[in-house]
């Protein structure tokens, strides 16, 4: 029997503060992201109307060939809703049959920071703002439900970072002058290329590196594409001859509540010997945080420390 194709897709809860109502929305493409939101009206919760289906649902779509989940899940509460949105955090995947086919969908929690103004076509005919206990009971499948249910637990976020490790930089051994020296290679450019693309859906405002010239590259497309400066900060470096490994993960642990704190979302870009124990300081986790180069994890920030990390 022929293995049965999986139909991927993606989408969000985007969600805004209550009090802020349509017009408390920025134009699209807006200023930068501060995470510090009040929340004191509570929150709503964006639906879509599909006339074809005459479903409510939440906002989702077909990943293209080759996308990343994240990228299409951008993407489609944008072109269903006219909503500019920033994720935050992974919320449970839903999986069920479509078409005669086994479908997932992935979602994430996404803050609203932008309406360019919804117009009906097609394929949405109208998008709706609600509390998530009315989202709750309009949608008209069962996992939207829980996907919703999954949002309305979480608590506030007050920032987000996306930790990534530098890119492809060839062999250690290969290279004759000092490693912090060891430049990325091809493969490496192709993948800090890649990751810019990603990252920047994030809409961070400050982009950090550990020292090494390799960690510093990772992030140059990024910084080309958003016009921003690379900041150089030690304490993202592997430990120093002497130093402990727990010792540097601890400084690298801080540094990443630190920015979070500030509630501006930053990218930050280290190095092997680094992410995976800093993590664990910050998750109180011994989980396989181990990191590919070129590859990352998206970490939100709440009042009581680190949600679990959503790997990139």
């Amino acid at each position: 029997m022929a293995d049965v194709t999986v139909i991927r897709a993606a989408g969000g809860v985007a969600w805004r503060p209550a009090a802020g109502g349509a017009a408390g929305l920025p134009a699209a493409g807006g200023g930068p992201v501060d995470g510090r939101v009040d929340l004191a009206g509570g929150v709503e919760v964006c639906l879509v109307h599909r006339p074809r289906y005459g479903d409510w649902s939440l906002p989702k779509g077909k990943l293209e060939p080759g996308e990343h989940p994240l990228l299409a899940a951008v993407r489609e509460v944008a072109e269903e809703t006219d909503v500019r949105a920033v994720p935050q955090v992974r919320l449970p995947s839903s999986t069920y049959h479509s078409e005669g086919r086994p479908k997932v969908v992935d979602y994430w929690s996404m803050r609203a920071v932008g309406d360019g103004g919804f117009l009906p076509g097609t394929e949405v005919d109208d998008v709706r703002w609600l509390p998530v206990d009315a989202a709750t009971e309009l949608v008209s499948y069962p996992h939207d439900a829980e996907v919703l249910r999954a949002f309305a637990a979480l608590p506030p976020v007050t920032g987000t970072v996306a930790l990534v490790r530098h890119a492809h930089a060839g062999s250690r051994g290969t290279w004759s002058g000092p490693d912090t020296a060891r430049p990325l290679d091809a493969t490496g450019w192709a993948q800090a290329r890649t990751l810019a693309r990603l990252v920047a859906v994030l809409r961070p405002v400050r982009l950090l590196s550990a020292s090494a010239r390799r960690c510093v590259q990772t992030l140059h497309p990024l910084a080309e594409l958003l016009d921003l400066p690379i900041e150089v900060d030690r304490t993202l470096n592997e430990p120093e001859p002497g130093q402990q490994r727990v010792e540097q993960a601890l400084a690298a642990a801080a540094r990443l509540t630190e920015l979070a704190a500030s509630g501006a979302p930053a990218v930050v870009c280290s190095q092997g010997k680094v992410i995976p124990p800093a993590l664990a300081q910050l998750t109180g986790r011994a989980d396989d945080f181990g990191t590919d180069k070129g590859g990352g994890w998206l970490l939100a920030f709440t009042a009581d420390g680190l949600l679990p990390p959503d790997r990139l």
